[in-house]
C-alpha cells in the first residue's frame, strides 16, 4: 500500500489532461507534417524573430539539445533560415522562411481549434480560475526543484 492513493495525487491528473493535450494538438498540426515542438518553435519564431536556439529551447519548454533536433529537422526542410548573429558570430539567429510561414500558418489553425475547443469547455470565470491554479501549480512545483 502507498502512503497517498493515485486518484488523490493531482500531479498525475495534470499528467493525463498534457498528455490529451499533446494527442489532440498532434493530430491537429499534423495536416501541416510537423510535430509538436517544430509547431512551437515555428510559433516563437513568428512572434520573436532572430530568437536564439537557447532563447527558443526556453520559449516552448524543452532542453537546448531536443530544440537543436527540432531546428535541424525545420532548416532540412526550408522553413527556417539560421544565421550568425552581426555581434555574436557563435549566437545563430533563426527566422522563419515564407515556406515556415506557410506551414506555421496552417499548424497553427489547427492548434487553435483544440485550444478554443478547450476554453469553450469552461465559463470564462472557471477559465480565468483554472490558469490561476495552474500557475500556482508551476510556482509550488518550481520551488521543490
Amino acid at each position: 500500500m502507498t502512503s497517498m492513493a493515485p486518484d488523490e495525487r493531482i500531479g498525475a491528473h495534470i499528467k493525463r489532461a498534457e498528455q490529451a493535450l499533446l494527442a489532440a494538438k498532434n493530430a491537429a498540426v499534423k495536416p501541416a507534417a510537423v510535430t509538436v515542438p517544430q509547431y512551437a518553435a515555428l510559433l516563437w519564431l513568428a512572434e520573436k524573430p532572430g530568437v536564439s536556439a537557447a532563447a527558443l529551447a526556453r520559449l516552448c519548454g524543452v532542453t537546448p539539445p531536443t530544440m537543436n533536433t527540432v531546428l535541424k529537422n525545420l532548416q532540412e526542410r526550408g522553413l527556417i533560415d539560421r544565421t550568425p548573429h552581426e555581434l555574436h558570430r557563435n549566437v545563430l539567429e533563426t527566422r522563419l522562411t515564407q515556406d515556415g510561414r506557410a506551414v506555421m500558418e496552417q499548424a497553427d489553425s489547427g492548434a487553435v481549434r483544440v485550444e478554443r475547443a478547450l476554453a469553450e469547455a469552461f465559463t470564462a470565470e472557471e477559465r480565468a480560475q483554472l490558469i490561476a491554479l495552474l500557475g500556482r501549480c508551476a510556482e509550488v512545483l518550481d520551488g521543490q526543484r
